[in-house]
């Protein structure tokens, strides 16, 4: 079994079209140390993730400043409140300086956050000590630093 960097799950190179079993699938998936599995009580067998197991489709903001709350919902809708406990991260490519924005949903399972959705949240950032980013539940979470900004 296989997740594509788009979300899409695949059992011997075909997709799973059935949204319920994805999502019976995801609520079973852990991560241990960089490996993935699916854990059931009779049974646990690993899984490739070509990036993270879940992709961040869209997010509502309440709120603002410091106090405001960012929650994002995955293609297989779970939800997570950007908060210390489930932070958000941006990782930019080397070569390309292309920045990979994610968000934790669960113990240590993230999401990719989907382009439009970075667009959206890029339009809510402020500059906090010297870095350019957004803030959600009393926490700031850095996308790029100020200074690297035109």
């Amino acid at each position: 079994m296989r997740i594509a960097r788009d979300g899409t799950w695949f059992y011997e190179g075909t997709p799973i079209g059935r949204p319920g079993l994805v999502k019976l699938f995801s609520s079973i998936l852990k991560k241990e140390g960089e490996k993935y599995f699916l854990v059931t009580p009779v049974e646990k067998v690993g899984i490739t993730v070509e990036d993270a197991p879940f992709v961040a489709v869209d997010f509502e903001v309440t709120g603002e400043g410091e106090g405001q709350v960012l929650s994002f919902t995955t293609h297989v809708d779970d939800t997570a409140v950007a908060s210390a406990d489930l932070p958000i991260r941006v990782v930019r490519d080397d070569e390309s300086g292309e920045p990979s924005p994610y968000v934790r949903v669960r113990a240590e399972l993230e999401a990719l956050i989907d382009r439009k959705s970075f667009y959206r949240l890029v339009d809510l950032g402020v500059h906090h000590e010297g870095w350019f980013g957004v803030w959600s539940k009393g926490t700031f979470f850095p996308i790029i630093p100020s200074a690297e900004l035109p």
